[in-house]
């Protein structure tokens, strides 16, 4: 579970670093930063699922 503590967290704080130096207005940047946290999460939920079925 710690695990995926870590991984909201890092999710966060990149989507938030990608959302500060994307070129638009407020609006854009934060409708970019929950679709980039978005994409981290749904991303890596598949690939640890692949993996967990994989061996």
């Amino acid at each position: 579970m710690i695990h995926f503590l870590y991984l909201i967290g890092f999710a966060f704080l990149v989507s938030t670093a990608f959302a500060v130096f994307f070129n638009g207005d407020s609006r854009q940047k934060i409708i970019y930063s929950l679709k980039i946290f978005a994409q981290f999460l749904l991303v890596s939920l598949i690939l640890g699922w692949l993996f967990y079925l994989i061996t």
